[in-house]
C-alpha cells in the first residue's frame, strides 16, 4: 500500500495543527508521500519583501519576484520545517521540488485570456517514477512541495491538488494506492455549518448533482475533478477530510471517499 497525502495551507499556518498532523502521518503503515503547499507564508514574506500578492479570481499569479518568494518558502522553509519534524518522529523523510531528481517536469502555462507567469501545468508523463520507486525502495518518504521544472533550467510553480494527484496516478501503475486529501474539514459536508454532516461517499455520477445544490462549490469542485482523475485512471481509493482524523484511515471511515 502507498498512501500520497495533500496537506492544505491551513495546516502549514498552524504549528500545532502540522504537529497532530505529522504525528499521525508518521503512524501510516506502509510507504507513503507527502505533498504540501505553503499557506499564508508566502504572501506574508511577500509582502515583508514589499511584493504585491497578485490575484484573478481567486488564483495566484506568479511573476518573476514571486516566484522567488514561493520557492524560498515552499521548497525551503515549508518543506524542511516538515522534514525536521517527521525525522523527530523516526520518519527518514527527503524533501523534494519536482526539479529534483528530475522526479515532477511540468509546462509553463500557456497564455489565453490570462498569464498566470511562471505557472506548470502537469502533463501525461510529467511524473518520473523511476526516481520516486527509487527513493521509496530505499526506505525514504518523500515530501514533495509544489514547485516543478520544465526541463530547461525553469521553476514552476504549480497546484499541489494536481501534483497529488499526478503522482498517485503514475505510481499506481507499480502500487497499491490510496490517494488522501487532507484540509479543515471533516470531508465534504452537506451542511456548511454542521461539522457532522459528512457525505460519506460520491460517485462521480453525484458530483453536477451536488454542485447545483451547492455542497460542492468553490475550490471543491476542482478537488472532486482530480479525485475522480485518480479513481478512473487505476488510484485504489480518494479520501478527503481532516488532518486531525487520518489514524481513521486505517478502518476506511475517514472524510469523504470517491467511489467509481
Amino acid at each position: 500500500m502507498l498512501y500520497i497525502i495533500k496537506i492544505g495551507g491551513n495546516i502549514i499556518d498552524s504549528p500545532a495543527a502540522l504537529g497532530r498532523f505529522v504525528a499521525d502521518f508518521s503512524l501510516l503503515p506502509g510507504d507513503k508521500i507527502l505533498v504540501h503547499g505553503g499557506g499564508k507564508i508566502a504572501t506574508q514574506v511577500a509582502s515583508d519583501l514589499g511584493i504585491a500578492a497578485k490575484l484573478v479570481d481567486g488564483r495566484r499569479i506568479t511573476d518573476e519576484a514571486m516566484l522567488r518568494v514561493v520557492t524560498m518558502v515552499y521548497a525551503g522553509l515549508a518543506s524542511k520545517d516538515i522534514v525536521a519534524r517527521l525525522q523527530a518522529l523516526g520518519v527518514d523523510a527527503i524533501g523534494l521540488s519536482g526539479a529534483d531528481a528530475n522526479s515532477i517536469r511540468t509546462v509553463k502555462r500557456p497564455v489565453k485570456d490570462i498569464d498566470y507567469g511562471f505557472v506548470g501545468d502537469i502533463e501525461e508523463d510529467s511524473v518520473n517514477v523511476q526516481a520516486i520507486e527509487t527513493l521509496l525502495k530505499a526506505g525514504f518518504t518523500p515530501v514533495f512541495s509544489a514547485i516543478t521544472h520544465d526541463g530547461n533550467g525553469q521553476l514552476l510553480n504549480t497546484n499541489a491538488d494536481t501534483i497529488a494527484s499526478a503522482l498517485s496516478i503514475a505510481l499506481s501503475k507499480s502500487y497499491e494506492t490510496s490517494l488522501v486529501y487532507c484540509f479543515e474539514k471533516k470531508g465534504v459536508l452537506r451542511d456548511v455549518n454542521d461539522e457532522n454532516s459528512v457525505v460519506r461517499e460520491i460517485r462521480e455520477d453525484d458530483v453536477d448533482q451536488l454542485i447545483e445544490k451547492g455542497i460542492v462549490a468553490g475550490g471543491m469542485i476542482p478537488k472532486l475533478h482530480n479525485a475522480f482523475q485518480a479513481i478512473n485512471s487505476g488510484v485504489k481509493d480518494v479520501y478527503i477530510g481532516h488532518a486531525d482524523e487520518l489514524e481513521l484511515l486505517k478502518t476506511q471511515s475517514f472524510g469523504t471517499r470517491m467511489l467509481k
